[in-house]
C-alpha cells in the first residue's frame, strides 16, 4: 500500500467516526468516497484541506463538486477565493465542528464574517469571494455543493 493510500485510508477513517461517509447514487449499488484531493495550501490559506469527493467527475448535470471539506487543525483554512469567474454557486453544509465563515463582494471589498456550527449554511454566488477556517481544536466537517450555470 503505497503512503498516499494510507494517508487516504487514514483520514476517511478518521472523518467516519463523525459522519456516514456512503452514497446512494440512483438506480446504482450504495459506496463511499470516490477520491481524496489533499490541498496544502487550499487557495493559498493556512494548513491542509482535504476533499472527500463522493461523486466521479460528469456523475452529475451541472455539477463541478459534491464533496467533504475537511479541517483537522485549528487555523486550517481555505483561503479566499471566486466561483464566479467559472459561472459557479456554491453551498458550504457544516456536519461537524465549528468554524469561520468570511465573504466579501469583491477582492478588496468590506469582510463580512459569521461563525458557523453544525447545522450552518452558507451561498455563494456571483463575483464574490469567500473563505473559511476552522477556529477550534475540534474537526471541521463541511458538506460542499458546487453548481454550475453553463451559458
Amino acid at each position: 500500500m503505497s503512503e498516499t493510500t494510507s494517508e487516504n485510508n487514514k483520514i476517511i477513517e478518521l472523518v467516519s467516526q463523525y459522519i456516514d461517509l456512503s452514497v446512494t447514487p440512483f438506480n446504482k449499488p450504495e459506496r463511499t468516497v470516490v477520491k481524496v484531493d489533499k490541498r496544502d495550501p487550499m487557495y493559498g490559506g493556512n494548513g491542509i484541506v482535504f476533499l472527500l469527493q463522493m461523486f466521479d467527475e460528469g456523475e452529475l448535470t451541472n455539477n463541478r463538486i459534491g464533496a467533504y471539506m475537511v479541517f483537522f487543525n485549528k487555523g486550517d483554512e481555505a483561503g479566499f477565493h471566486t466561483h464566479g469567474t467559472r459561472n459557479e454557486e456554491e453551498l458550504y453544509i457544516v456536519m461537524h465542528g465549528e468554524g469561520e465563515y468570511s465573504e466579501m463582494t469583491k477582492k478588496e471589498g468590506i469582510i463580512r464574517k459569521k461563525t458557523i456550527k453544525k447545522g450552518s449554511i452558507t451561498a455563494m454566488s456571483g463575483e464574490g469571494f469567500h473563505s473559511l477556517i476552522n477556529t477550534t481544536d475540534e474537526v471541521l466537517i463541511v458538506f460542499v455543493i458546487t453548481t454550475n450555470n453553463p451559458k
